[in-house]
């Protein structure tokens, strides 16, 4: 126990406060039992040490850990909790449950065996919470964090500003752009953004370290995140890794499963369990026709992109079109639902409908069709329903 302490006291010294995540304000910490789960490197440990740092005037009511800590190799949730009953320790704040197997049931026991201790855990974007597993579910506020909105990364830079709506955006978005467009010269920090900005750590990286960050990431989400939430033999492994290397180097088109299944050498089924996974590790996107995800369509997703901008120019393929479609289902994705449309590149909240593309992008794809916008890159300002594609970093 005394080494656990050691070591949370000394990355509670080595975490800032200086820059607060939105999802900070909106998480019930009172509640006793929180959970978080996102992507690797979106900032889930900073989060909980920020908790302690800014909220518990007496640090040793907190505890941190991590659950890939050797000490957890001989202990249990119990043992912990035990332990930090013993001790007065009120909060306990643990991160990458899913490194313990059956984490559930344990959490299920902390919570049970000791009612005067509130919990908040993080976890892969992997995890499920099954209702059918310890009824966790029912005890558990569970909360998803995503990397930075173009907006966050501003406001990382110094330049804070509010978030806008959907509606806002797509009804007003010629004065929101002008507005902002009069205080900063916008195109390139969003520039900036798109090449290395979805990730936090980027404030404390040069753009080729951050860049080989992210790969390193991608691959310690597939060699060890996806075998700790998921019984998946090495072979299909390295075949997630050259499914990346295929999409990276396609132009964004409708998924072609027949020819993608016989690349990879693998069942038309494998290839839909390789894309599920990588989804939910937050490294791909699979998008649905009009959002129908049933049976059917789960066979054959429409279209594969990247999950955000940085994974692609982490991959070595910062295809212009790539980027743009990726930053637009990026941000959508956080509080809308996406689609793949008969007509233009993505359709929102099954009404929507996006063209994606440059300053010079017409209408021509999907004119006259009701509640359609052009998503322009390279302009500061819009017109109409022409809009600018950096604004749709603001909807959180």
């Amino acid at each position: 126990m005394e080494t656990l302490k050691r070591k949370y006291i000394r990355l509670l010294k080595l975490t800032s406060t200086k820059h607060v995540r939105e999802i900070y304000h909106r998480i019930s910490w009172d509640t006793r039992l929180v959970g978080i789960k996102g992507a690797r490197g979106v900032g889930k440990t900073t989060l909980l040490l920020q908790r302690i740092k800014l909220s518990f005037p007496d640090t040793s009511k907190a505890l941190y850990v991590s659950l890939d800590d050797i000490w957890f190799a001989s202990h249990t949730l119990t043992d912990l909790g035990d332990m930090a009953e013993a001790e007065g320790i009120t909060h306990l704040f643990i991160d990458e449950v899913h490194r313990m197997p059956g984490w559930e049931r344990q959490m299920k026991n902390l919570y049970d065996f000791f009612p005067n201790i509130k919990v908040a855990f993080t976890g892969s974007s992997l995890l499920i919470i099954d209702h059918s597993i310890a009824d966790l579910s029912r005890r558990c506020l569970l909360y998803d964090m995503r990397g930075l909105s173009f907006r966050e990364f501003l406001e990382f830079q110094g330049i804070k500003l509010q978030p806008y709506s959907l509606q806002d955006i797509l009804y007003d978005h010629m004065r929101i752009a002008s507005e902002i467009a009069a205080r900063i010269d916008v195109l390139p920090l969003f520039h900036k953004y798109l090449r290395h900005g979805f990730y936090p750590f980027y404030t404390t990286e040069t753009e080729t370290d951050y860049l080989i960050r992210v790969n390193n990431m991608i691959t310690s989400v597939i060699d060890y995140d996806i075998p700790a939430v998921d019984n998946v033999e090495y072979a299909t492994l390295l075949k997630a890794k050259h499914l990346l290397t295929i999409i990276a180097t396609q132009t964004p088109s409708p998924l072609n499963a027949k020819l993608t299944s016989e690349m990879l050498g693998v069942t038309p089924n494998q290839l839909i369990k390789i894309l599920s996974l990588l989804e939910r590790s937050q490294i791909l996107r699979l998008l649905y026709f009009n959002g129908e995800r049933n049976p059917k369509s789960m066979a054959k997703p429409q279209k594969v992109i990247f999950d955000n901008p940085s994974i692609i120019n982490a991959l070595g393929q910062a295809d212009k079109g790539k980027l743009r479609e990726t930053f637009l289902a990026s941000m959508m994705a956080h509080s809308h639902e996406t689609a793949y449309p008969k007509e233009g590149d993505l359709l929102v909240d099954r009404r929507y409908l996006f063209e994606v593309g440059g300053a010079r992008k017409s209408f021509a794809q999907i004119k006259d069709i009701p509640d359609s916008f052009i998503a322009a890159d390279d302009i500061p300002v819009g017109l109409g329903n022409k809009i600018p594609l950096w604004l749709f970093g603001f909807i959180y």
